[in-house]
């Protein structure tokens, strides 16, 4: 039965390798590294790499994916024009300012 193809059948495999450090398996083999655990967690893959930041037992997190990076062609690696302003995403603050409003809604929910 040439060009059959299931759909929608999945295989993921998580291996522990040491305490904080797993390596993800699936249908064509090596997929990503996972380094950490509960509350913090960073994802190497083939793609990019998420990092995600919970409150263990809330069910409350916040992720963020970066793409991997592609060659860049050298039409895209001129100088910005004068006057134009690129900024970086601030992956950090934004996980920290996530950690403090979370932290600050469980504090009010306690007291």
């Amino acid at each position: 039965m040439e060009g059959v193809e299931i759909m929608g059948f999945r295989f993921r495999r998580s291996i522990k390798i040491l305490p904080g450090l797993k390596v993800n398996l699936g249908k064509t083999g090596f997929t990503s590294v996972s380094v950490g655990g509960h509350g913090l967690t960073t994802n190497y893959g083939k793609k990019g790499t998420r990092t995600t930041v919970g409150l263990p037992g809330t069910g409350l997190s916040y992720s963020t994916y970066s793409p991997k990076k592609k060659a860049i062609s050298n039409q895209q690696n001129q100088p910005s024009p004068p006057g134009t302003v690129q900024t970086a995403k601030p992956t950090w603050v934004r996980i920290a300012i996530f950690i403090a409003v979370v932290g600050a809604f469980i504090a009010y929910l306690t007291h």
